[in-house]
């Protein structure tokens, strides 16, 4: 049996220019466009109003945007010239002709990080230090109050403990 020997291939293709050249042929390269001003609005709009006023979709060339409190939408109302040009401006051929706000809740931005815990909360008590606690508490009878104020003075001394370190 005869093998046929293929020719070798002359160089790998990347995957984002096939990406590229496909969503091309279909027609959504330049919609594809449009959808990065849901990524680039805190950008362009900066964090005051990133805070109160988020994209939530797109329609056609009209950015829809959910804005949380009424003041907040009047102002945006006076400023949409300026937000479109900016937006406009970052995406190129493909722009945004409209933006239509909304009110509603604002959902939260998409990369916030979780927050990093107070050092004081990885520390432990020794043995000795909720002896202590414990024998300051005896004279309480309140279990409720015994309770949260054992737990004040808890934190209270993980934090000490965490200064001196």
């Amino acid at each position: 049996m005869i093998r046929r020997k293929r020719p070798p291939m002359r160089q790998a293709a990347q995957a984002g220019e096939l990406l590229e050249k496909l969503l091309h042929n279909f027609g959504l390269d330049k919609r594809l466009q449009q959808y990065r001003a849901l990524i680039i609005w805190d950008e362009v709009v900066g964090p005051q109003i990133d805070a109160h006023a988020r994209p939530s979709k797109i329609r056609g060339s009209v950015l829809e945007v959910c804005v949380d409190q009424p003041a907040w939408m009047q102002q945006l109302q006076l400023m949409k010239p300026q937000i479109l040009k900016k937006l406009n401006e970052q995406l190129g051929e493909a722009e945004i002709k409209e933006i239509f706000l909304k009110r509603g809740k604002v959902p939260p931005p998409m990369e916030e990080e979780a927050p990093v815990p107070p050092a004081w909360k990885a520390v432990h008590l020794n043995q000795e230090e909720r002896k202590q606690i414990d024998e300051v508490l005896t004279v309480i009878d309140d279990p409720e109050l015994r309770t949260r104020l054992e737990r004040m003075l808890s934190k209270q001394a993980r934090l000490l403990k965490t200064r001196d370190a």
